[in-house]
């Protein structure tokens, strides 16, 4: 990389980046459309399910407590209110598992974490609810590489300025590693920072963007431990 020299800190997404979200979080949908089945078509009920968690957006941000809030509203929503006590019971018990679900770590993550942090200053640069995201840290079993832990609501270019601002540098001096072009790269991008993509095989659609950028800031790899030769 000709500009190696100007990084001096790498910052990471996680979800989706250092472990699997997405799956968990598409599984645990599947099972809330079978617990609704007798309302309707599986995929008319998450299309309404996606419509109230878009609605829900600014009230309850991201993360597994507020796609809880957005299925019990969504079951109440297709039910037309005669959902049974049982099955809210049911959904609330997804979220919980959400929650409490096991961290696997995408491959090669810690042993380029283990080489990267040799050299540079790395940061996990993540967006949802503040304890639900570091406790998957804390289960993840690498925060020890981390030097700095930043949880936003959103990913905007407000949130990585005020990123930079938190780590005492320019925007310059930063690589942002992430899955999603929308949160993780573009936003990245605009103020100035480097980014680096890597494709998930499954994306939630709310996160979807089209790959268009011609910056020389602009880096993609296909698998996490191609940090190590893009470094």
């Amino acid at each position: 990389m000709k500009t190696k020299n100007a990084i001096q800190i790498i910052a990471f997404d996680a979800d989706d980046t250092l472990w699997d979200n997405e799956p968990v979080f598409q599984n645990v949908e599947k099972e809330f459309c079978d617990l609704l089945s007798e309302y309707g078509d599986k995929k008319d009920i998450s299309a309404s399910l996606f419509d109230v968690e878009m609605q829900n957006m600014k009230c309850y941000g991201y993360g597994a407590k507020a796609f809880t809030l957005s299925l019990v509203e969504t079951a109440i929503k297709v039910s037309n209110g005669n959902v049974a006590v049982k099955t809210i019971d049911q959904i609330v018990n997804l979220g919980k598992y959400l929650l409490n679900m096991p961290i696997k770590l995408l491959d090669d993550v810690e042993n380029t974490l283990e080489k990267l942090n040799k050299e540079y200053k790395l940061v996990v640069a993540t967006k949802g609810d503040l304890l639900d995201q570091q406790r998957k840290l804390d289960r993840s079993g690498i925060a020890r590489y981390f030097d700095h832990v930043e949880i936003m609501s959103d990913k905007t270019e407000k949130e990585y300025t005020g990123l930079a601002a938190s780590l005492n540098t320019s925007p310059a001096n930063i690589m942002m590693v992430g899955n999603s072009l929308k949160s993780d790269i573009y936003p990245a991008l605009a103020i100035g920072m480097y980014a680096t993509y890597i494709p998930y095989h499954t994306m939630w659609k709310h996160e979807l963007a089209d790959e268009n950028t011609s910056t020389n800031r602009f880096y993609k790899v296909d698998s996490f431990s191609d940090l190590i030769d893009l470094f």
